[in-house]
């Protein structure tokens, strides 16, 4: 089980005091989280690592999952789309079949806690069937500028709750009730953070056949539309025809996402035989692998026109790796522009600041080493717990100030 201490020197000793401070005031008390995937996704991976820690420190926690057919997580991969601004369709038959299977599941899930974390819209209809307890719902997503009707169906639900957490302030959304903002965050003693020597990351260029005789250019994300792979294989292109280099394409399936078989097929068919593209269907946990990846690469990129957070970007920033991200979602909040990494809103964009980081190994390593130190400061998880434990504890203490503790 991790251990607060495990973090001495790593996270800033003032996060871990004021964590300490937190978990014993609140650790004879219980704590769930639901989502609806163990696996693939941002949120499934803080939680499997955010879980144990906070039963290291001595809170008594859960982690639930909620169950569904393909029907739902097509329906709820729209609802998803729709709340970052895709029109698309639904119908009474689907609203009443997203919360029939909140209603099966509320039926089999032990939903008794004194606070509960509902992570995003998929389980948000849960708040019906409460038990006790505060109901936090924790939205990943960017709903600053969503399908109207759609967000008006998971608000209905979402005002019920609590409180509501977003990642940043841009992504929130006014509702009648508490608002915090949290930045999620990495585990540096993930196996996907970890420090790692290089004859590993060389076993896995072998493992995939990936030559490093010339500069790498990583996007590590799951295969969706939004996170447009296609476009950068265009900035790829652009780049080649100056600068010798490879591109690698790495993301796993998630079982809450039924688009991602067609978007490979899509990727692949695009890349059209180029012996230079690697494109990687890794499978669940492949965490080593994806550490892996990011260390060998020259420059990281998270081209997404659509972003909720962007954790990929926070990892390869840990690994001191130049990181060039879409001017969406979270990523500016993690990249200061020409300080940690590049902000671009084009392909052309993108490929010149490729070609500028290729150029400029100086550059590079600088923008590497900004970036390390800033997410040291900023996005570790123990800040998140840290921030996590202070809504609970707000919210149960509303007359008290943060000296008391």
């Amino acid at each position: 089980m991790l251990k607060l201490s495990d973090y001495a020197g790593i996270s800033p000793k003032p996060d871990l005091q004021l964590l300490a401070r937190l978990a014993d005031k609140l650790s004879p008390k219980r704590l769930l989280h639901i989502n609806s995937t163990k696996e693939g996704g941002g949120v499934a991976e803080i939680l499997n690592r955010m879980v144990p820690l906070l039963g290291g420190l001595g809170i008594t926690v859960r982690w639930e999952v909620i169950r569904g057919d393909q029907r739902f997580f097509t329906i709820t991969k729209k609802i998803h789309n729709s709340l970052q601004g895709l029109d698309e369709t639904f119908t009474g038959d689907m609203w009443d079949y997203h919360f029939t299977v909140n209603e099966k599941n509320a039926r089999t899930l032990d939903l008794d806690a004194d606070a509960v974390f509902v992570h995003d819209p998929q389980p948000v209809p849960l708040i019906k069937f409460r038990k006790n307890g505060l109901w936090i719902w924790r939205c990943h997503i960017d709903v600053a500028n969503p399908v109207e009707s759609v967000w008006n169906r998971v608000s209905a639900y979402a005002s019920s709750y609590d409180a509501a957490i977003f990642s940043v302030s841009k992504f929130a959304r006014q509702i009648p009730l508490n608002e915090f903002i949290i930045t999620p965050t990495i585990d540096p003693l993930s196996e996907k953070n970890l420090d790692m020597g290089q004859n590993e990351v060389c076993k896995v260029a072998e493992k995939y056949q990936i030559p490093l005789d010339k500069p790498l250019l990583l996007q590590v994300s799951r295969f969706d539309r939004f996170k447009d792979p296609n476009g950068v294989i265009r900035a790829y292109r652009m780049v080649k025809k100056y600068n010798d280099c490879r591109l690698v394409l790495a993301g796993s399936s998630a079982t809450d996402d039924p688009e991602g078989e067609a978007v490979i097929r899509e990727v692949q068919e695009f890349a059209d035989g180029d012996p230079d593209i690697h494109i990687l269907l890794l499978p669940a946990f492949s965490d080593r692998d994806i550490n892996a990846l990011q260390r060998m690469a020259s420059v990281v990129l998270q081209k997404s026109l659509k972003e909720g957070f962007g954790l990929t970007v926070t990892e390869a920033m840990w690994k001191g790796k130049p990181v060039i991200g879409g001017n969406v979602g979270g990523i500016p909040t993690q990249i200061m522009n020409g300080v940690t990494g590049f902000l671009v809103n084009s392909e052309e964009g993108a490929a010149f600041r490729i070609r500028q980081l290729l150029n400029n190994p100086d550059l590079a390593a600088r923008m590497g080493e900004n970036a390390r130190e800033y997410v040291r400061n900023h996005f570790l998880i123990t800040r998140q717990i840290r921030d996590y434990l202070f809504v609970w504890y707000a919210m149960l203490n509303k007359s008290k100030s943060v000296l008391e503790l």
